[in-house]
Protein backbone atom coordinates (compact mmCIF):
# COMPACT_ATOMS: atom_id res chain seq x y z
CA UNK A 1 0.00 0.00 0.00
CA UNK A 2 2.11 2.89 -1.25
CA UNK A 3 -0.68 5.33 -0.37
CA UNK A 4 0.61 5.42 3.21
CA UNK A 5 4.04 6.62 2.10
CA UNK A 6 2.37 9.13 -0.25
CA UNK A 7 0.41 10.56 2.69
CA UNK A 8 3.59 10.80 4.73
CA UNK A 9 5.17 12.72 1.84
CA UNK A 10 2.15 15.05 1.70
CA UNK A 11 2.47 15.75 5.43
CA UNK A 12 6.18 16.38 4.96
CA UNK A 13 5.38 19.10 2.42
CA UNK A 14 2.47 20.60 4.35
CA UNK A 15 3.98 21.01 7.81
CA UNK A 16 6.83 23.40 6.92
CA UNK A 17 4.49 25.58 4.84
CA UNK A 18 1.84 25.67 7.56
CA UNK A 19 4.43 27.16 9.95
CA UNK A 20 2.60 25.92 13.04
CA UNK A 21 -0.85 27.13 11.93
CA UNK A 22 -3.85 24.80 11.91
CA UNK A 23 -4.37 23.29 8.46
CA UNK A 24 -7.99 22.95 7.36
CA UNK A 25 -7.59 21.69 3.78
CA UNK A 26 -4.78 20.18 1.73
CA UNK A 27 -5.36 20.16 -2.03
CA UNK A 28 -3.48 17.59 -4.09
CA UNK A 29 -3.37 16.91 -7.83
CA UNK A 30 -2.89 13.26 -8.76
CA UNK A 31 -2.32 12.10 -12.31
CA UNK A 32 -4.18 9.08 -13.63
CA UNK A 33 -0.89 7.25 -14.29
CA UNK A 34 0.18 7.41 -10.61
CA UNK A 35 -1.76 4.24 -9.78
CA UNK A 36 -3.29 5.75 -6.63
CA UNK A 37 -6.45 4.26 -5.15
CA UNK A 38 -8.42 7.31 -3.94
CA UNK A 39 -10.22 5.52 -1.12
CA UNK A 40 -6.96 4.07 0.15
CA UNK A 41 -5.23 7.45 0.01
CA UNK A 42 -8.08 9.08 1.94
CA UNK A 43 -8.01 6.33 4.57
CA UNK A 44 -4.24 6.58 4.97
CA UNK A 45 -4.55 10.36 5.31
CA UNK A 46 -6.81 9.90 8.35
CA UNK A 47 -4.03 7.87 9.98
CA UNK A 48 -1.13 10.10 9.01
CA UNK A 49 -2.82 13.39 9.87
CA UNK A 50 -3.32 12.27 13.48
CA UNK A 51 0.32 11.23 13.81
CA UNK A 52 1.59 14.43 12.16
CA UNK A 53 -0.54 16.81 14.29
CA UNK A 54 -2.70 17.73 11.28
CA UNK A 55 -5.90 16.34 12.80
CA UNK A 56 -8.23 18.95 11.26
CA UNK A 57 -6.74 18.77 7.77
CA UNK A 58 -9.08 17.46 5.10
CA UNK A 59 -7.63 16.08 1.89
CA UNK A 60 -9.12 17.36 -1.39
CA UNK A 61 -8.04 15.38 -4.43
CA UNK A 62 -8.06 16.57 -8.01
CA UNK A 63 -7.51 13.82 -10.54
CA UNK A 64 -5.71 14.72 -13.76
CA UNK A 65 -6.51 12.54 -16.78
CA UNK A 66 -3.62 11.12 -18.75
CA UNK A 67 -2.76 12.56 -22.15
CA UNK A 68 -0.15 11.69 -24.74
CA UNK A 69 1.38 13.22 -27.85
CA UNK A 70 1.85 10.61 -30.54
CA UNK A 71 5.16 10.75 -32.35
CA UNK A 72 3.67 8.81 -35.29
CA UNK A 73 0.51 10.76 -36.08
CA UNK A 74 1.37 13.88 -34.02
CA UNK A 75 -2.05 13.83 -32.34
CA UNK A 76 -2.53 14.97 -28.72
CA UNK A 77 -5.02 12.62 -27.07
CA UNK A 78 -6.45 11.90 -23.67
CA UNK A 79 -6.12 8.24 -22.78
CA UNK A 80 -8.70 6.36 -20.77
CA UNK A 81 -6.77 3.23 -19.84
CA UNK A 82 -4.25 3.24 -17.00
CA UNK A 83 -2.76 0.06 -18.41
CA UNK A 84 -2.04 1.12 -21.98
CA UNK A 85 -0.55 4.38 -23.10
CA UNK A 86 -0.73 3.77 -26.82
CA UNK A 87 -2.14 6.46 -29.09
CA UNK A 88 -5.94 6.14 -29.14
CA UNK A 89 -6.00 7.41 -32.74
CA UNK A 90 -3.42 5.20 -34.48
CA UNK A 91 -2.53 2.66 -31.74
CA UNK A 92 1.17 3.53 -31.90
CA UNK A 93 3.13 2.90 -28.70
CA UNK A 94 5.54 5.70 -29.69
CA UNK A 95 4.04 8.42 -27.49
CA UNK A 96 5.19 11.08 -25.07
CA UNK A 97 3.16 11.40 -21.86
CA UNK A 98 2.21 15.07 -21.56
CA UNK A 99 -0.18 14.80 -18.60
CA UNK A 100 -1.06 12.20 -16.00
CA UNK A 101 2.12 11.81 -13.93
CA UNK A 102 1.28 14.62 -11.50
CA UNK A 103 1.54 14.25 -7.76
CA UNK A 104 1.51 17.75 -6.38
CA UNK A 105 0.31 19.58 -3.29
CA UNK A 106 -1.28 22.61 -4.95
CA UNK A 107 -2.57 24.60 -1.99
CA UNK A 108 -3.30 24.70 1.72
CA UNK A 109 -6.09 26.34 3.63
CA UNK A 110 -4.81 27.37 7.04
CA UNK A 111 -6.38 29.10 10.05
Amino acid sequence: MHELSLCQAIAGVVKPHAEGRRVNVVRVQIGALRQVVPESLEFCWTLVREYEQLADAELELEFIPAAVKCRSCEEDSQIESRWSICCPRCSSPDVEVIRGNEFLVTSLEVA
